[in-house]
């Protein structure tokens, strides 16, 4: 039977999402449990793409292939009981025998989350202790104009191979929290991610927060398809794939 499942994890403490020789990661761990509870055969699990190490998952999404007979929620309170403490499957369903949890996919939604208050150390795995005052209203220009559908080749990896680097930012936002105006948190709604994409713009963005660059200088760093001419990267902390979702 095949199955949909979603799940949450804290990455800050695995080589990230997907599995390595000889390396903790969260797709070992999930596929280590699912091989016990297959009668100790193998399971491969399918995710709707991977994350680095630190990043987290809110509601990642991944399909498998079980031989054992078991209902979604008993599958749900199996995995739970035996996972580490920090990977949680909130819901499995089972799932046509034609999804791809990776290839189906519409759009993915990831979060950023930055602290410019004083440095907090029980979140330092888990939101960028930036710890300064950022241009908050020039960075959310900056953020229109990643908006749309652009080559987005200045914000990928530079040894990143790919056919197209064509990607569409459905929405690009800046929040701030309420109870805590130095706690901001940035929204990308995409229909894909190449690696180190987010990072790259988020590191870009605090530069211009910094007052390095101007909002409008992204257009530039577009037209120039080279990852030279984009901001650093961002670390890891702070770093969420907050949804995805399906056609």
């Amino acid at each position: 039977m095949k199955y949909l499942m979603t799940f949450s994890y804290d990455g800050s403490k695995y080589k990230g999402y997907q599995k390595q020789p000889r390396q903790k990661t969260v797709q070992g761990e999930i596929e280590r449990i699912l091989k016990t509870i297959n009668d100790n055969t193998k399971v491969d699990i399918v995710a709707s793409g991977r994350t680095d190490a630190g990043v987290h998952a809110l509601n990642q999404k991944a399909h498998f292939d079980l031989a054992v007979k078991i209902t979604p929620d008993k599958l749900k309170k199996a995995l739970n009981r035996m996972l580490p403490k920090d990977i949680y499957v909130k819901d499995i369903v089972v799932c046509d025998k034609d999804f791809h949890a990776r290839f189906d996919v519409a759009c993915k939604e990831y979060i950023y989350k930055i602290n410019m208050g004083e440095y907090n150390p029980i979140e330092a795995d888990y939101v960028l202790q930036y710890n300064q005052k950022l241009d908050v209203m020039e960075m959310e220009r900056a953020l229109k104009y990643l908006e749309g559908t652009h080559d987005f080749r200045s914000f990928t990896k530079l040894d990143e191979e790919k056919d197209s680097y064509e990607r569409t930012i459905i929405s690009a936002t800046l929040s701030r929290d309420i109870k805590n105006v130095n706690f901001i948190t940035i929204a990308f709604l995409g229909t894909g991610f190449m690696r180190y994409m987010v990072r790259n713009m988020i590191g870009t963005l605090i530069e211009i927060g910094e007052g390095k660059r101007k909002s409008e200088d992204i257009i530039t760093i577009l037209e120039q398809r080279n990852r030279i001419y984009a901001g650093k990267t961002a670390p890891a902390a702070g770093l969420y794939l907050r949804d995805v979702f399906y056609r």
